[in-house]
């Protein structure tokens, strides 16, 4: 095998250079996890493309050819670019917005046609429109780093890709004062806290896992961090939006001209829209506020270990008037415990060669040898503030988790500086870190995609999740990585499946296994709060209360407010008027192809 094209890029983008890079505090760490990735990778980083340009169904090449020279002519020839070259899969810090480096299907089936590149939100009215005139369906993407849900790739095939990050990537304000921001899309966990460390404001942002992300496309997709803002969409403040008809309009406060609260108030009067653009494909939000953590001064990150599967029940029992209550502070988390043995970044292979899921026998034997030893959950958390306060409520979070018999309270100096807490410890103060990507290294080009339902803070339901999952995992042969994360009176279920995407058994024992877990948790009663794009129209099928009231009045504001059905259409199983019943949707049964039977004819089309 020609493996001339695996080895990763030597130099890695860095931040303020290059808007979507790493700070260079991370650096090692990133140049850590790349050499670790090439090293693991037997899979051809490029695909040669066998299809040619995707053209979107109802459009003709030579229609297509001349809209896209169109719109060069308006946003200039640098800003517009056709896919046209081999697939670059890349990684983390160099993502495709060329389609899903992931993809459990064929390569070139949720790939773009091109990309473009607006700079402002004039330009962004102009590729709306034009998209209008054309009838060609645009995919608006912040940054496309969101790779466990299908990255930068469309829903539709040959959908043109808007990239807003690239040239849309300005810190408009911080208000140190108000404890606020305002950000385009392009701003991502990394570059806010870097500004704002910079500027030596006395604030702390909220970051997931990893912190290459957009603040606004993880916002609008409902991400979660891990201080007590970690509920993203319920601290945002103020969207300004291009609907898909060309429009721009601002919520809340911003909608008042010379308004000075559009960061402070998110209501506003009458009623509330921003949830319209939330995990939708009714706008283009260009911009977001958002608020920040005021500096608690001092915080002590803490971790318990619990001995057996079954005493997840008792635990989450304990833990949910604690976080009610607010004496466990923050969105904190209970992970497995292969977890321990895989953040270190070794392969499978290092601690297990046979077939099927790895053995409990086999993965407390090598825990053994870890600080943590044998054990089944680990849970990670933080408080925050002066040592009195803390210690308070330290005494009575350790007296009731000392409760579950066998629960062990690991002390933090006796825990190396590599260890994984401590990138725990950071990323729930607020900083933005680079650990979690490691998982990846455990299988041979690996590739993971997020499995996400949600649950009371009630034991007996994380249980029953725990259990659906794991055998499902176990009946497809898959290594299960997971953490339940606590908001506050929900539970997040956060499963991680990794596959080698260069295997097709494995591609497609993946495609199974989550389809059937999503079919299983809905009959539970349990739903997912985010997914992969292509499972959206499964999950969405799911939510049908009452003959599916609730996608029919999403039909309904997607044809009112975008006619001619060319933004994102898909997302989230929200198909416009052109598409539906031309079997666009896939089911929970699956399929190999990711396109339907065309779309409708333009029927008093609105030309703009």
């Amino acid at each position: 095998m020609d493996t001339s094209n695996i080895s990763l890029s030597k130099d890695v983008p860095v931040y303020p250079s290059d808007y979507a890079g790493i700070p260079e505090r991370l650096v090692n760490k990133v140049v850590r996890e790349r050499d670790r990735l090439s090293k693991n990778q037997t899979k051809g980083r490029t695909s040669e493309r066998k299809r040619g340009v995707a053209i979107p169904q109802g459009v003709s090449k030579d229609q297509f050819f001349k809209a896209i020279d169109e719109l060069s002519g308006l946003l200039g020839e640098a800003h517009v670019k056709i896919n046209d070259q081999p697939l670059e899969d890349g990684w983390y810090m160099e993502h495709p917005n060329t389609h899903d480096a992931f993809m459990i299907l064929d390569g070139e089936e949720t790939v773009s046609s091109a990309a473009v590149y607006p700079g402002s939100v004039e330009e962004v009215q102009t590729v709306v429109k034009w998209a209008n005139k054309h009838l060609i369906p645009i995919y608006p993407i912040s940054m496309g780093r969101n790779l466990g849900y299908g990255g930068a790739a469309p829903r539709v095939r040959g959908s043109v890709v808007v990239d807003l990050g690239r040239r849309m990537n300005k810190i408009l304000d911080i208000n140190p004062d108000d404890c606020t921001c305002l950000v385009e899309p392009g701003v991502s966990f990394y570059a806010l806290y870097e500004e704002i460390r910079k500027r030596g404001y006395k604030v702390w942002i909220d970051c997931p896992d990893l912190g290459g992300g957009s603040i606004l496309g993880n916002t609008l997709d409902r991400g979660v961090g891990y201080t007590p803002y970690g509920d993203h969409w319920g601290v945002h403040s103020g969207l300004e939006v291009v609907l898909p008809t060309g429009e721009v309009f601002r919520t809340g406060m911003g909608a008042l001209p010379g308004n000075n609260t559009w960061q402070t108030f998110p209501y506003g009067f009458g009623p509330m829209s921003d949830g319209l653009f939330s995990q939708s494909n009714f706008g283009v939000v260009t911009k977001i506020g958002m608020a920040l953590m005021p500096d608690p001064g001092e915080h002590e990150s803490f971790m318990y270990t619990f001995q057996e599967e079954d005493d997840l029940q008792l635990l989450i029992d304990i833990i949910r008037p604690l976080r009610i209550a607010n004496i466990l502070e923050n969105v904190a988390q209970i992970r497995h415990s292969i977890i321990e043995v895989a953040v270190g970044g070794g392969s499978r292979k290092e601690f297990y060669e046979g077939e099927g899921a790895i053995p409990d026998d086999v993965l407390q034997k090598h825990l053994e040898s870890t600080p943590l030893g044998r054990c089944t959950w680990i849970y990670y958390g933080t408080n925050y503030g002066p040592k009195q306060i803390r210690q308070y409520k330290l005494d009575i979070i350790h007296k009731e988790f000392m409760k579950v018999p066998g629960a062990c309270r690991i002390d933090p100096n006796s825990l190396s500086k590599d260890h994984y807490f401590w990138s725990r410890d950071r990323i729930s103060s607020g900083e933005p870190d680079f650990e979690e990507l490691s998982y990846l290294n455990w299988v041979p080009n690996g590739a993971h995609m997020g499995f996400s339902p949600i649950s009371p803070t009630r034991g007996p339901d994380a249980l029953k999740l725990w259990k659906i999952a794991k055998d499902r995992h176990h009946q497809h042969g898959i290594d299960m990585f997971l953490a339940f994360v606590v908001g506050l009176r929900e539970l997040h279920m956060i499963v991680l499946v990794i596959w080698d995407r260069d295997d097709p058994e494995r591609r497609k024992a993946v495609d199974m296994c989550m389809r059937e877990m999503i079919d299983d948790c809905a009959k539970n009663g349990y739903g997912e709060y985010r997914t992969h794009i292509l499972f959206q129209d499964q999950v969405a099928a799911t939510y049908n209360w009452n003959d599916g009231a609730l996608m029919k009045f999403n039909e309904k504001l997607k044809d009112a407010l975008d006619p001619n059905g060319i933004m994102a259409p898909g997302r989230c199983g929200i198909w416009p008027a052109r598409y539906r019943g031309r079997g666009w949707e896939i089911g929970k049964e699956g399929r190999d192809t990711s396109e339907g039977d065309g779309v409708h004819p333009p029927t008093g089309s609105i030309k703009l």
